[in-house]
């Protein structure tokens, strides 16, 4: 049996916060705020994993109520997700993700952030697939006042 999960996340940009990616802290002048590091990419593949498990969202799991989470590392919930993901039996065929960012530019971080999360799930690199896009100046991406990213992800079940 395949399983299909797909998510989005959104985060706003804050001053005075880190901008973390797939694991990668980048220059910029402003980062994402949130509870935990805000890495919307992480957040994403993990709640697309979480969505084709049928097992709630990140907000279940890891509840911004919870003083554990504050400030952690995205990388660390997806290893607690991957965990989840073993028990039921069920393995990462791929996953596709996309982040949606007017600045900075991806391109240059996007080998890094797939060998973190490759790594993190326990898989080869080529299963996992990155890319950005800008929003060309239109809504909140454009105006740079918030990233987001999507992802969808395939799970086969291994027993």
């Amino acid at each position: 049996m395949i399983r299909v999960g797909q998510s989005v996340d959104i985060h706003p940009l804050k001053p005075g916060r880190d901008l973390v990616l797939g694991g990668v802290k980048i220059d910029h002048e402003t980062g994402l705020d949130g509870h935990s590091d805000a890495d919307v990419l992480v957040h994403a593949i993990a709640e697309s994993i979480l969505g084709a498990l049928a097992l709630g969202d990140l907000g279940t799991h890891f509840p911004d109520t919870d003083s554990r989470y504050k400030g952690i590392s995205s990388l660390k919930l997806l290893a607690h997700t991957v965990d989840l993901a073993a028990h039921t039996g069920y393995r990462l065929v791929n996953l596709d993700a996309t982040i949606l960012a007017e600045r900075p530019k991806m391109a240059p971080h996007i080998p890094i952030m797939r060998e973190n999360i490759a790594r993190v799930l326990s898989c080869d690199v080529s299963q996992v697939s990155i890319k950005a896009t800008r929003g060309e100046k239109l809504g909140f991406v454009g105006r740079q006042e918030g990233i987001a990213a999507v992802c969808v992800c395939l799970l086969e079940d291994r027993r």
